[in-house]
């Protein structure tokens, strides 16, 4: 039975999937020093599938916040000594290499969680998103999220978008171990919906984030 049928299952109260298929197992806490701030649009929190919670329990430093309208975020931004938003962008003024010298205790990344759609109906309902120097991921390896799809060939998760960040901004860390519970959910979603109906559906199509 597929997972996405599961959610009137009792669920744990950490990672928040049915106590079947709990993942907290697989979960370590990685030290970053570039605190992450995921916004994450209400349907995306529903979706069984989702990875931004899992980012968080992975992390030492990071918060998630649930919603399409953040005021707070005024507040959170002008704490903070630095501030960069990762999602892309055509406007080459605005978009930023990742840098490692960019990493640091007050450094603030702010991303995004949902579907493109959905990530750029947040950018608009926060106008203050978008007078962040944006970063942009360079292109690395395909997505290993095989069981949800994009337009886009490049897209990500929201998970590995931000382990690729924290990997340039802080080379000297290993942030794989935070991948670990999103491989494990990707490999038993695949194991349930059984290798047929993922080939016919899922095995030649680009993965989303």
């Amino acid at each position: 039975m597929s997972e996405q049928k599961s959610l009137s299952r009792p669920r744990c109260a950490r990672c928040l999937r049915p106590m079947s298929h709990c993942l907290c197992a697989h979960i370590t806490v990685a030290p970053n020093r570039t605190r992450i701030l995921i916004l994450q649009h209400p349907d995306e929190q529903k979706h069984p599938l989702n990875t931004a919670r899992l980012a968080v329990l992975g992390l030492a430093h990071a918060e998630l916040l649930v919603g399409e309208h953040f005021p707070q975020l005024n507040g959170i931004i002008s704490a903070a000594a630095s501030v960069f938003l990762l999602f892309p962008t055509k406007n080459a003024a605005l978009s930023q290499p990742l840098l490692a010298s960019r990493a640091g205790e007050s450094s603030l990344l702010i991303v995004p969680d949902g579907t493109w759609r959905k990530a750029r109906k947040i950018m608009h309902a926060n106008p203050v998103l978008g007078a962040l120097p944006r970063l942009s991921l360079p292109i690395g390896e395909p997505s290993e999220y095989r069981v949800r799809r994009a337009r886009e060939p490049a897209a990500v998760s929201t998970i590995e978008a931000i382990v690729r960040a924290l990997t340039v901004l802080e080379p000297e860390r290993d942030f794989q171990p935070v991948l670990k519970p999103f491989k494990a959910l990707v490999d038993r979603q695949i194991q349930a919906m059984g290798a047929d109906l993922y080939r016919r559906n899922y095995s030649d199509r680009s993965p989303v984030r």
